[in-house]
């Protein structure tokens, strides 16, 4: 197989982490006999310092030439004064409507080596398997009016709350076709006692179901859900939500692992090529110290070997390796108890060790 991955490695420790997962990467092409052809291009706060803009025209060129997208964080405080048409995160929200991705895929795994990771009972925590399905390309995140004025002598900001019947009814088709090869269960989070927007949401959730007569479709309130997530997270399989709803729950969900740096992403594109990245964010105050954790962004890779280019036994190799890496003992310095902490370099050169060790599936 010969593919072209867009590699957007952005701001803090993103260049970090992207490096770890390109080197696992080249480790799988060179097992398996694949060629994998990476153009680097810029996104964020480093895209501001070397063309003023957040997402450059040259970029998303790149984007849609390439079969797959590996992106690693943006953001940090020397762009925090910017107005918000300038941040370094205008450059997420604009290639998501530029690609059209759509649906945020973020699988929750509690690794059974990382339980006593986790700030919850080791019995709430323990065989945790649950999909988040986001939302990505609506909401209030891309609503218009979205302004700040005056009104009567009073400074006003407005944020618009949007979403069509189509919007609505892809992402919920798009949960429901992932629950048929897991656990037949779709949860579908909003806020309908509340929201018109929600309203319309489970309406169109109960047309959707109705294609799906073997899945069981149950409505939860957001706040119900943020407190199963912590109370009964094994109750919940795949869990499909609107784009602000599904951007804080998935990162509640993130720390039943112990670590936001141990969760992959995928977004899926309606047009195009999908963007596939760790969502631990910048962390720029370990950017540069050689401590980040590699694993979620080594994740991605085996997300986009499996959703992008259904690699499947390559996939599954590489989350093997990270698996028999955690159940030797090996931490980074977010998830040390006590060990001493592996280093970002270190912990990727295990991962491949544990590739190379593993026979052919």
């Amino acid at each position: 197989m010969n593919k072209r991955i867009a590699v957007l490695a952005g701001d803090g420790i993103g260049p970090e982490v992207v490096r770890a997962g390109l080197r696992v990467l080249d480790e799988i092409a060179q097992k398996y006999g694949h060629q994998f052809e990476t153009k680097q291009a810029l996104i964020g706060g480093c895209a501001i310092d070397a063309t003023g803009l957040p997402l450059p025209q040259e970029t998303v060129d790149i984007c849609k030439q390439s079969d797959a997208i590996l992106l690693g964080a943006v953001g940090g405080p020397k762009w925090d004064t910017l107005p918000g048409e300038k941040r370094p995160e205008k450059g997420l929200l604009d290639i998501r409507k530029e690609l059209q991705l759509f649906a945020n895929l973020r699988p929750v795994s509690v690794f059974s080596s990382l339980s006593d990771a986790s700030t919850l009972k080791k019995e709430i925590v323990k065989d945790v398997d649950l999909m988040i399905v986001r939302e990505l390309t609506g909401g209030i995140y891309f609503g218009e009016p979205r302004e700040r004025k005056e009104v009567d002598g009073e400074e006003v900001a407005i944020d618009t709350l949007k979403y069509t019947r189509s919007e609505i009814e892809r992402i919920i088709r798009k949960g429901f076709e992932l629950a048929k090869v897991r656990n037949k269960k779709v949860t579908s989070v909003d806020k309908a006692n509340v929201l018109e927007s929600s309203r319309l949401w489970r309406e169109v959730a109960e047309d959707v179901a109705k294609d799906y007569p073997e899945i069981e479709l149950e409505h939860m309130l957001v706040d119900n859900a943020a407190m199963q997530l912590i109370r009964s997270p094994k109750s919940l399989d795949v869990v499909v939500t609107e784009n602000m709803f599904g951007d804080i729950l998935s990162d509640e969900a993130s720390m039943l692992t112990g670590s936001l740096g141990m969760l992959p992403s995928a977004s899926l594109s309606a047009i195009g090529p999908s963007l596939y990245e760790p969502i631990h964010g910048s962390a720029p105050d370990i950017a540069g110290k050689g401590i980040a954790n590699p694993l979620a962004t080594i994740a991605s890779v085996a997300m986009m070997l499996k959703y992008e280019f259904s690699l499947e036994k390559e996939a599954e190799a590489i989350e093997k390796a990270i698996d028999a890496v955690l159940d030797a003992g090996h931490r980074t310095v977010d998830l040390a108890q006590g060990e001493a902490a592996r280093s970002t370099d270190e912990m990727t050169e295990l991962v491949i060790q544990q590739i190379k060790a593993e026979a052919f599936v």
